[in-house]
């Protein structure tokens, strides 16, 4: 998984040098995404693109520190770290809510035929529009032609009065998360963060000279390895049958059930990043990122998570006391929706995975290909 072809970071003292680089631009955007932020105003357009902006940043530094904490000054780095991952909290949490709303009101949508359907939607269940990756380029989808589905009549009654319910409970933790965001940019607790991002953007702290550990590749390896052996934890062989079910029968369980199912995929997409942006590092000084492949699987794991918790958020509002039985059967109707988008999100991983194209973009060993 490591791309071979390209010249590693230099080792020793030069390491120092990649790895502080690395974190002072990384620091720059995010300064660079604060201000932007400030000076939007009322443009909610803008100041959501400088809100992404800042929670990406805040992950690389974040995701940096943890897996070259030895590298560092590893009490300020830990300080650090906990700091940024309660701002990128709290900045994410209003803009999952828009998302998940956004896409379920689709989903309703398209499942009661009061909207066109995507032909290749139909035939396959995978037409949708790709996000970009964390940091990489937006990459545009095709729109397929699209046809009528006939009006479902039970479903289009429960359909609406499931979409308002969920445009109830959604706005509200919108706008609850819209305050907390706000209430956090003012707060003392964020100016003490951006003071410590502005002086990293000026000095990084590294550990003391003859510290354990003085080379990036030995750390980004052991954040590699981390990564193979969570995804060869996963049931990949399962998940490479069309239509297993498995996601839907366990999204069926309890709540806790559910999350505990979804966990391990979670944490693969956790170290997923974290391989990411250590690769970042190895490679900064060629300005090459990750490859095609970890690219691919990364956007395949976010799909994951947002089915995963978009159908969660369709389960909760099902359990809201007194709801008609046709408002219900459409959440209930929408939650295996989401969860058969969970295991196509499964289905395409593990094919994603499997590849091993020739030269820098493969698989260093037989390890990344294992299966259970």
């Amino acid at each position: 998984m490591h791309n071979h072809d390209l010249p590693l970071a230099p080792r020793g003292a030069g390491a120092d040098q990649v790895l502080a680089g690395y974190l002072q631009e990384q620091a720059g955007d995010f300064l660079r995404s604060l201000r932007l932020h400030g000076e939007s105003g009322a443009d909610t357009q803008g100041a959501a693109e400088a809100a992404r902006a800042l929670r990406r940043a805040a992950r690389r530094i974040r995701g940096t520190l943890h897996t070259f904490r030895s590298l560092l000054d590893q009490a300020w780095a830990d300080q650090l770290r906990t700091e940024l991952a309660w701002l990128s909290g709290v900045l994410a949490e209003e803009h999952a809510c828009t998302a998940r709303l956004t896409r379920l009101l689709e989903a309703l949508a398209r499942l009661s035929g009061t909207q066109p359907v995507p032909t290749a939607r139909a035939a396959d269940g995978d037409a949708r529009a790709v996000a970009p990756a964390d940091g990489a380029p937006a990459v545009p989808a095709e729109r397929p032609p699209v046809t009528e589905r006939p009006v479902r009549g039970a479903l289009t009654v429960g359909g609406a009065r499931a979409g308002a319910l969920l445009e109830r409970q959604l706005t509200l933790g919108r706008t609850r998360a819209h305050s907390a965001a706000l209430q956090a940019l003012g707060s003392s607790r964020f100016h003490a963060v951006a003071d410590a991002v502005a002086l990293l953007a000026s000095e990084v702290p590294l550990a003391p000279a003859g510290a354990p550990g003085a080379a990036l590749a030995t750390h980004a390896e052991v954040a590699e390895r981390r990564l193979l052996d969570a995804v060869t934890a996963l049931p990949l062989t399962r998940a490479a049958h069309p239509y297993n079910a498995e996601a839907l029968v366990h999204g069926l369980a309890t709540a806790s059930a559910g999350e505990a199912q979804d966990a391990p995929w979670h944490q693969v997409r956790h170290l997923l990043r974290l391989h990411r942006y250590a690769q970042e590092v190895l490679y900064a000084k060629d300005g090459t990122g990750p490859g095609r492949r970890l690219t691919a699987a990364g956007r395949t794991l976010d799909r994951h998570h947002d089915a995963a918790e978009a159908a969660a958020a369709a389960a909760s509002a099902a359990r809201t006391p007194r709801i008609a039985p046709a408002t219900a059967y459409a959440l209930g109707v929408l939650h295996a929706d989401q969860r058969h988008e969970v295991e196509a999100a499964r289905f395409a991983f593990q094919r994603t995975w499997r590849e091993s194209p020739p030269g820098p973009d493969g698989p260093r060993d037989e390890h990344a290909l294992a299966t259970p």
